[in-house]
């Protein structure tokens, strides 16, 4: 039995793991290698306020503003105000921060869409990778923690599911990736920390694994999950063939770059006053109906006005990654489009990371703390990884003397399973799933395109269900069937939301209406469909 395990190896469960004890037994799951997963991908930085011109509640307001009415403003304030001390912790920690050339005593801030002032530090253009790498490294010298890669976590298992009344988690069912083994994890807490799930779009920035499985593992097991409608679509990905979940850094707009037509003409001006630097569903929907007005496959994001030591300086990694596709930013215009990229809903939690069963936890992107609201504020994320992280980390530690839940813990029964022998049935339902995910639940919806994919889905959650009781697990078979949890829940929560509101867009209902301010759309663990 471990003290804590950690379902998840991003900044948030690395942060976790971090600031518990090192008198307690820890595990950390990772789907593959532990530097592999969202947080490395994140290129922009992390929002904190650390400069003079800056202040904590303008930071508060950015952020209310951009969450379009639907943020908790306690825990945007919260969040907001930890800001600086994580910045610090990062640095003690030993982050690579990038220095402002005329004083190296300060960090260099850059600016993003959404926020009134300079206050996203960052790492060059990978400050995921610089975050995630330097605590993977302080995680090696901690000899009570236990780095399990290649193993994904198939469901939770609770006290409820053993027959007893209370709901308390217990540990979890965990697959070997590598083995095909299954093994039984007890644990007194247990801690989603999984990430979000833009997989279930066809076009994403995200990497193979944001398959949802940490929200739809918690609603199986009885947590309530929110806002799920609001599914956040980075405006910049490089459009090309080859240039798979190739993201280009929201900054690269921060520092001057244009959005344009394929004949020149910006256009983002006649969309939001603050043209290429309004929040992110802004811009997003903005070039989604340019592309559709014209019948293009992309628009373009020019910043070659820029000095070319400046691009390169500033953006090392996208330029080298443009340049490796035959574009130089420092010269044209890179083709871009959207791409799901942010899960703004997920896993119900207060301010410690607690969810509604007892002993587990959920933070990062899995989680809904009421921070984002109904669009996600850009650098926010990182900035919450480490924040509820910390908070989780508290909380646990002031559990620890707790004393455990003494309950026999079943192991994995494949007694009246047999090997597959239709496996297109996951290669057909992942790609169907995804497909009209994108044609229907996308940047733009309607009540009918909702309903078509409502349909679809239940349909599909029949054959998975099926196909889940009679087969072996699989890793692929794992994550289809949370992929279709998951749209299960964005499309429910697109449907009973009849209002146009930050990244949820209906032509049916295109206004805001006011009466729903503050007003989340949660959803009860319901689970008359598919089996334990």
């Amino acid at each position: 039995m471990y003290d804590v395990l950690i379902i998840g190896s991003g900044a948030a469960g690395l942060t976790l793991a971090l600031s518990l004890p090192e008198t307690c037994t820890i595990a950390i799951l990772s789907k593959d290698v532990i530097t592999e997963g969202s947080t490395v991908y994140a290129q922009g930085g992390m929002s904190a306020v650390l400069d003079a011109t800056d202040s904590v509640d303008s930071h508060v307001e950015d952020t209310l503003n951009a969450g379009a009415g639907l943020c908790d403003a306690d825990v945007v304030r919260m969040t907001a105000e930890h800001g600086a001390k994580s910045i610090e912790w990062l640095l003690d920690a030993g982050v690579p921060f990038t220095r402002d050339e005329h004083d190296q005593s300060r960090l260099h801030l850059t600016r993003e869409g959404g926020h009134s002032h300079r206050r996203i530090a960052h790492a060059a253009d990978a400050s995921g990778a610089a975050i995630e790498n330097t605590l993977v490294a302080q995680i090696s010298h901690r000899p009570n923690i236990t780095v399990l890669e290649h193993h994904i976590a198939i469901d939770l298992i609770t006290s409820r599911k053993l027959g007893h009344r209370d709901n308390r988690c217990v540990g979890a069912y965990i697959f070997n990736r590598k083995t095909k083994k299954i093994s039984t994890l007890q644990a007194r807490f247990t801690t989603i920390a999984t990430g979000g799930a833009s997989k279930v779009y066809l076009y994403t920035s995200n990497p193979d694994g944001a398959s949802g499985d940490g929200i739809a593992m918690a609603w199986r097991a009885g947590c309530r999950v929110a806002n799920m409608e609001f599914m956040q679509f980075h405006p910049t990905c490089l459009y090309h063939p080859h240039a798979k979940s190739s993201l280009i850094t929201e900054a690269v707009r921060g520092e001057g770059g244009r959005l344009l037509l394929p004949d020149g003409t910006r256009f983002m001006p006649r969309f939001d006053p603050r043209a290429e630097l309004a929040p992110r569903d802004i811009v997003a929907r903005a070039i989604d109906h340019e592309m559709k007005r014209l019948g293009l496959d992309c628009v373009y994001l020019d910043i070659s006005h820029k000095p070319k030591d400046f691009i390169i300086s500033h953006f090392p990694n996208v330029y080298a990654t443009c340049e490796k596709f035959g574009y130089d930013m420092s010269k044209q215009p890179v083709p871009v489009v959207p791409a799901a990229h942010y899960t703004c809903g997920g896993v119900m939690t207060d301010l410690n990371g607690r969810t509604d069963v007892d002993a587990l936890y959920c933070i990062g992107e899995a989680s809904y703390t009421g921070l984002h609201g109904a669009n996600r504020m850009a650098s926010n994320s990182l900035l919450e990884c480490i924040v509820y992280g910390q908070a989780a980390g508290h909380d646990i530690s002031a559990r620890l003397n707790e004393a455990p839940l003494d309950l026999p813990m079943p192991v994995w029964d494949e007694s009246r399973v047999t090997d597959s022998d239709e496996r297109v049935v996951i290669t057909h339902n992942w790609d169907e799933i995804r497909r009209f995910m994108w044609d229907y639940v996308g940047i733009v919806r309607t009540t009918k395109r909702l309903e078509r994919a409502r349909n679809r889905i239940e349909l599909l959650l029949r054959e998975i269900d099926e196909y889940y009781a009679n087969f072996r697990i699989s890793s692929d078979l794992i994550e289809l069937r949370n992929l279709a949890v998951v749209a299960r829940l964005i499309i429910r929560s697109a449907l009973l939301r009849k209002e146009s509101r930050g990244l949820h867009y209906t032509l049916d209902f295109p206004k805001t209406d006011a009466r729903m301010d503050g007003i989340p759309t949660v959803l009860d663990p319901i689970t008359t469909y598919h089996p334990y």
